[in-house]
């Protein structure tokens, strides 16, 4: 690939995608936010539902904290608390990293099994719903995929060259060439990723943002009983 293809899907591409995040949000907050909803069809089938979104948010979430970890702390911090390479791709990233996009990959097949085969479930999704479940479907194959290819690149080490990459856009100093040399299922799955990082406000993942934070500080609501009236 040239350098201008390069930069064009190294650089470009990951801003217009967090770009298209941040205001996509800020629109939706501000002016949009009564639209703001999962739109459970719980009502049509609950069953598939209860398994396959339960096993999805579990997984999602840790494989999400899971990323997080993996991009924000740096090589030399892992080597300065003594824990080896091999340690942390067994435990880190092969057992938890497996076993969380392993759960993932079960709930979002479930769920989207149940809106693609479920005729009334079917008919009220919208094609952005169809589209956001088959869109997790292959970004969440293709992580694990990355994960589980590891023994075929012995020599390719991300937490030196995707992790830093990734850390460099966000100070505003891309190193874009150090996705070079990085596997295609992992750039791949990075594709697919920011895909869903700049359509996120658009679709309804995006209440997985707005959690109604006011339910946990608020004050207790009391319940009395009306009193009965002696006859």
């Amino acid at each position: 690939m040239s350098d201008f293809g390069s930069i064009l899907l190294w650089v470009v591409y990951p801003y217009a995608m967090l770009i298209s995040f941040v205001v996509g949000l800020f629109v939706r907050l501000t002016w949009f936010r009564g639209g703001i909803t999962a739109v459970s069809s719980e009502m049509l089938e609950k069953r598939k539902l209860m398994i396959g979104s339960i096993l999805f948010h579990v997984g999602i979430i840790l494989a999400f904290f899971g990323h997080i970890l993996g991009i924000l702390i740096p090589k030399t911090w892992t080597d300065a608390l003594g824990i080896s390479d091999s340690m942390y791709h067994l435990v880190g990233s092969l057992m938890m990293g497996t076993g969380a996009g392993a759960l993932a990959l079960a709930g979002i097949t479930i769920l989207t099994y149940r809106r693609f085969t479920n005729a009334r479930v079917f008919l009220t999704s919208s094609f952005s719903d169809l589209m956001v479940n088959v869109a997790l479907w292959i970004t969440i194959i293709l992580g694990l995929a990355s994960t589980l290819s590891g023994p075929f690149f012995p020599h390719f080490d991300y937490r030196t060259t995707l992790s830093v990459w990734a850390r460099s856009l966000f100070i505003l100093q891309p190193q874009w060439r150090l996705m070079a040399n990085v596997p295609l299922v992992y750039k791949i799955h990075v594709i697919c990723g920011f895909a869903i990082f700049g359509f996120f406000p658009y679709t309804r993942l995006v209440h997985a943002m707005f959690m109604p934070w006011q339910y946990i500080f608020r004050r207790y609501i009391v319940y009395r009983r009306k009193p009965r009236v002696g006859r």
